[in-house]
């Protein structure tokens, strides 16, 4: 696309690009952003190097003057979107790019890859720490999933509400507060389970958590205690009737005198898991498979489509796909949230033209992020913001958001303007 455009002159026509999902997954009610953030940083450092220009030429990709153009890539327009950690709704312009076509096009898979996988991950990590209430949540998928996944879905899941995560990289890389356990394999090692927890102690202190089913968990509660006495930090259960043994392991504990032993539990937990784990006396959920693979919605479904360019007159002109079943809305849009009296989201208002000013029950949804290839709102992604972002936006939903069970999305979306 991008030689043919620089061969027929269309290459720099002004252009409005717009990220959105036609849908949300079956059934969801809402849908989380996540990966703005990483998405500046890739966009600013997006350059073709030697390497990359003379694979394009060996193979004869692209043409002479897209290699010239390439070899000068830095993105000089403008991006707009929703804050990291808002929700989302079918049609909600959660990025919206405005550049010539020749910058704009070229970051197309770059964008959607990005926010399609860190959406995903946090849509399914606001269902789990929603289920959840009050109980920590810890990220514990790098295992399932590859291993630069890995690293975006903890802070993905961070910003969704999770606590915390095993995976390191995510603790150096972006600052997510870091926890890790003992596996299996670590209590095999050693000649008896007492030799295990002893070796971890003596490592850690008696606030670790000590795995207890890898033989039998009352044996193994029973020498956890013995062994760290009653200050012991917490049990993890991974196996079994996990309601059954939270019951009997939490009387154990404070049959002992460890009452103020913590109960942590794993397993192929999902949010459904968790929320048929609200009654057991549980204290932390650690979540892998499901959480990163987005609890059986992998992608958050968003497109990337031109909805804007310049005319032959030099004004922007609408445009739009018109394909059955894959129609989309043309033009520059702008989009608020709106709610009731008593400060619930009712509806997700996008439209085109001129924005309406804020009437007080309004909450307008787009912020800059780049202006000119300038970045101006890097402070939007900053972690603990957009793990308030997703509080608070999450918290103006009205009631029915927060099942669990198929429905639609818990707020409809209107559109106005021409």
């Amino acid at each position: 696309m991008l030689d043919a455009a620089l061969r027929s002159g269309a290459a720099g026509r002004r252009c409005v690009f717009e990220v959105f999902a036609r849908r949300l997954p079956d059934g969801r009610r809402y849908g989380i952003v996540a990966g703005t953030g990483r998405v500046l940083e890739q966009v600013a450092a997006f350059r073709f190097g030697d390497e990359e220009l003379g694979f394009l030429q060996e193979r004869r990709i692209v043409g002479p003057d897209a290699l010239d153009f390439l070899a000068g890539y830095r993105f000089d327009g403008t991006i707009r979107g929703y804050a990291e950690g808002e929700c989302y709704f079918p049609g909600s312009p959660v990025l919206v790019v405005e550049a010539d076509f020749a910058h704009g096009v070229v970051l197309e898979t770059l964008v959607l890859s990005i926010l399609n996988h860190d959406s995903a991950v946090a849509s399914a990590a606001s269902r789990m720490t929603g289920a959840a209430g009050n109980r920590p949540c810890i990220e514990m998928g790098s295992r399932r999933t590859h291993e630069e996944a890995a690293v975006a879905a903890a802070r993905a899941a961070y910003i969704a509400g999770f606590g915390s995560t095993s995976n390191l990289q995510a603790g150096l890389r972006f600052g997510v507060p870091t926890t890790g356990t003992a596996a299996h394999a670590f209590t095999l090692l050693h000649d008896d389970e007492r030799s295990a927890f002893e070796a971890q102690l003596a490592s850690l202190g008696p606030g670790t958590t000590l795995l207890v089913d890898t033989y039998d968990v009352e044996e193994a509660v029973r020498t956890a205690v013995a062994t760290a006495g009653t200050g012991l930090g917490a049990v993890r259960l991974d196996s079994g009737d996990l309601i059954v043994q939270a019951h009997e392991v939490r009387a154990l504990l404070d049959s002992l005198g460890a009452t103020g032993t913590k109960i942590v539990v794993t397993s192929d937990l999902d949010e459904y898991a968790i929320a048929a784990l609200a009654a057991a006396p549980v204290d932390a959920y650690g979540v892998g498979t499901q959480l990163v693979t987005g609890s059986g919605a992998p992608t958050a479904g968003m497109v990337y489509k031109l909805v804007a360019r310049e005319g032959g007159s030099g004004a922007m002109v609408s445009v739009a796909k018109a394909s059955k079943d894959k129609v989309s809305l043309g033009g520059r849009k702008w989009a608020l949230r709106r709610r009731n009296a008593h400060g619930v989201a009712e509806t997700e208002v996008i439209g085109i033209g001129a924005e309406p000013l804020d009437d007080g029950d309004d909450r307008p949804l787009l912020v800059d992020y780049v202006v000119d290839g300038t970045e101006v709102g890097a402070g939007f992604c900053a972690l603990d913001t957009a793990r308030a972002r997703h509080d608070a936006s999450v918290a103006e939903l009205p009631r029915s958001a927060h099942q669990l069970s198929h429905g639609e999305p818990a707020i409809s979306t209107a559109y106005v303007g021409s």
